[in-house]
């Protein structure tokens, strides 16, 4: 295994998505991997342009909590307020140590008024020099997981990103790769990005979407909809704040509305996360209700409840994300990956319907298009 060729990357925010993440590629590592028939279990695609998810390296990381920074991320992802599922606690690395990050708006006021075990405790270390650290470490690929509503401090690392000359993996809901002056910084580097706002392997917004797309299909008018959310992990706790959410808010309302030939009116549309309920940890409840007319104008509704564990979920995802930017890096592509982007964002910067982005995607990695 040590020959197989690696992704070196970096990771901002070591949470429960970065948690799941790391294990993840643990799992995988373990699994079966070095057999002729591979054990795929729960991989979009096992491999993509050759690379399989161990083969990818966490060569440096930031977080701006004292029970992190200092840490090898090895150990600091299972720090409190982590609380995602254990996948694995046998982790002989990511060796490399958490650096302290900037703060920024990274973390939302009403936070400090909850347990320690629970929210963001922040360390007095003077921030790392993120471009610095990204080019001593040789990352290629950033992925960003800071908290919802984090838009200045996203947009440091982005910064830190054009000036090292990485990529960006924008998991968040902030529009860097959806933003022409953004994407065409990017473009201008002739550095590949991918976002904004991940999506999840099988999570409520790519099920609302399917469910509205299938609607329409079908020949049914949808007269009105809602999604509504509950989970008990940091995110949530994060989102009790509902000024930083107008970028979340928008991002899973277009998310669906894209998938509708004719857009709802604002009021009979309404996505978003609902509430934090601390007992379920990192396991989101998602509610969606569709109503609307079918033959005859006869009507008919459909409520679906779906249960996930949240970051596992967009591990999922992110592992082919991050696939696909090392494709484009080795193939000298610039700026955003526009099918890449499509089929695993919920704010792309153009919108496709899901099957139609996983055929350009297919495409994409088997080098039958550029991007």
């Amino acid at each position: 295994m040590s020959s197989r060729r690696k992704i070196r990357i970096a990771i901002v925010g070591i949470g429960n998505c970065a948690s799941s993440l790391i294990q993840g590629i643990e799992f995988y590592k373990k699994n079966g991997f070095a057999s002729s028939k591979p054990n795929a279990l729960g991989l979009m695609n096992d491999e993509i342009g050759g690379y399989k998810p161990q083969d990818i390296e966490v060569v440096c990381a930031f977080d701006i909590d004292k029970r992190k920074v200092g840490l090898p991320v090895k150990r600091a992802v299972f720090q409190a307020p982590n609380c995602t599922k254990l996948i694995t606690n046998h982790l002989a690395s990511p060796n490399a140590v958490v650096q302290m990050g900037q703060i920024l708006d990274g973390i939302a006021d009403h936070m400090k008024d909850y347990p320690q075990e629970r929210t963001f405790m922040p360390s007095g270390r003077t921030p790392a020099d993120a471009a610095k650290v990204l080019k001593e470490t040789g990352a290629e690929i950033c992925v960003n997981y800071l908290p919802v509503g984090s838009a200045k401090a996203a947009e440091f690392y982005a910064e830190r990103c054009l000036e090292a000359g990485v990529s960006l993996l924008n998991c968040i809901p902030v529009f860097i790769a959806s933003d022409s002056k953004w994407a065409k910084r990017f473009a201008e580097r002739g550095i590949p990005i991918v976002g904004d706002d991940i999506k999840s392997q099988v999570g409520a917004t790519i099920v609302h979407r399917t469910l509205a797309k299938l609607f329409e299909d079908r020949g049914v008018k949808i007269d009105r909809t809602y999604q509504l959310n509950t989970g008990g992990n940091t995110d949530f706790l994060n989102m009790l704040n509902r000024s930083r959410l107008m970028f979340k808010k928008i991002s899973k309302t277009e998310s669906v509305q894209s998938q509708l030939s004719e857009r709802l009116e604002s009021e009979n549309i309404h996505i978003g996360p609902s509430d934090y309920v601390p007992w379920q940890n990192d396991n989101k409840v998602a509610f969606i209700r569709i109503e609307g007319r079918g033959f005859a104008n006869v009507p008919l509704h459909m409520d679906v409840r779906l249960s996930v564990e949240d970051s596992p979920n967009s591990a999922g995802v992110a592992v082919d994300a991050i696939r696909c930017l090392k494709l484009a890096r080795e193939r000298k592509i610039k700026g955003p990956l526009y099918s890449v982007s499509a089929y695993l964002m919920k704010h792309p910067p153009r919108q496709y319907p899901d099957s139609h982005a996983k055929k350009l995607v297919q495409d994409f990695i088997a080098a039958r298009r550029k991007n």
